[in-house]
């Protein structure tokens, strides 16, 4: 049977949704540079993808750090999802949130990363961490 803390979905699904946000804001404006979707290209339908990628990385969150004994974590992951939020928000306003964005979601990746390390890769190296 494999070893797996509970929240392991959501780490996977929380680093999925980053990478796709990032995969998104990076090629999306490429894609659409000389058409008529280069100046509403965060928009699918009524729905932003913005927001959708902000409700997919909070419900990861939230499961990875429900029940988590390490703050750390739970700070790296809190605090990255907020940066992150606030980013895609208010991107429009100044260029500046379009880096921290990139920033956030990052930190999110790396804060899904040492989580799964602390749970899955450390306890069977028999080592300590929390």
């Amino acid at each position: 049977m494999k070893a797996e803390h509970s929240h392991s979905k959501a780490d996977y699904i929380g680093i999925l949704g980053s990478v796709l946000c990032i995969v998104h804001c990076l090629l999306m404006p490429a894609l659409a540079f000389g058409t008529t979707l280069g100046s509403h290209h965060e928009h699918a339908g009524l729905v932003s993808l913005d927001y959708l990628f902000i409700v997919i990385n909070g419900i990861a969150v939230f499961y990875a750090t429900k029940n988590h004994k390490s703050l750390v974590v739970r700070t790296i992951l809190w605090g990255a999802l907020a940066l992150f939020s606030v980013s895609l928000i208010f991107e429009a306003a100044h260029p500046i949130f379009t880096w921290l964005g990139y920033i956030g979601s990052g930190l999110l990746i790396i804060g899904h990363l040492v989580n799964l390390y602390i749970c899955q890769i450390a306890p069977k190296m028999k080592w300590k961490v929390s």
